[in-house]
């Protein structure tokens, strides 16, 4: 029998999108293996939910370290000890180095709350409603070490209609991460994604 998939999650706050992949994997929606929880801080709630469901966590605290190279390539060894397949960003709030980028080229991910390149940054479900825009959403795309910047592997629309507010909103693009998200995790655990420089494809099985 084949081995799954094995992933690692980067998380630094409430953990509503890992608890979506571990709900995921749970019930066999996506085939693959939580194997890792990677988070800057001891006291987030979702290393609680980490342990919850018996998965291990490597936590650390980036103050201990004189620069994000040192704790990074620390980070590398658990993920190669692991025999990582698959890096997923799920509110990770660090920007990353060459240490990890490099070594996890067209296997790092990351989940943005706009359609990019619109939008990048902080506060991008705030920013598209201030600025007015009726369509937003969320993109998946690989991580390549600038803002927001990388290959875009997905993208879902959301409408942003007059009676919304942005509480709302918020809610409307949250669920929309927690459907398309595993979604792409599941390309990727198929070997369904095909990589040419910035354009991605995916591949039909």
């Amino acid at each position: 029998m084949a081995s799954l998939f094995r992933i690692a999650i980067f998380a630094s706050g409430q953990g509503s999108n890992f608890q979506t992949f571990v709900d995921a994997t749970q019930s066999g929606r996506l085939e693959a293996e939580i194997v890792l929880l990677v988070s800057d801080k001891a006291k987030a709630p979702v290393v609680e939910r980490a342990q919850r469901a018996g998965i291990d966590s490597y936590v650390f605290d980036p103050k201990a370290y004189a620069k994000r190279e040192d704790y990074e390539l620390e980070i590398a060894a658990e993920l190669e000890r692991r025999q990582v397949d698959l890096v997923v960003l799920a509110g990770y709030m660090r920007l990353l180095t060459s240490v990890l980028v490099d070594r996890y080229t067209g296997r790092m991910i990351n989940i943005h709350p706009s359609l990019l390149p619109a939008f990048p940054g902080k506060d991008a479900i705030e920013q598209a409603w201030e600025y007015g825009v009726k369509t937003t959403g969320i993109t998946v795309h690989l991580v390549d070490g600038g803002m927001d910047t990388g290959a875009v592997i997905a993208q879902k629309a959301v409408e942003i209609r007059n009676e919304d507010s942005l509480e709302s909103l918020e809610e409307k693009i949250h669920a929309a991460e927690k459907e398309l998200y595993p979604q792409v995790v599941s390309w990727f655990a198929k070997g369904m994604i095909r990589v040419e420089g910035r354009k991605v494809s995916v591949l039909q099985k």
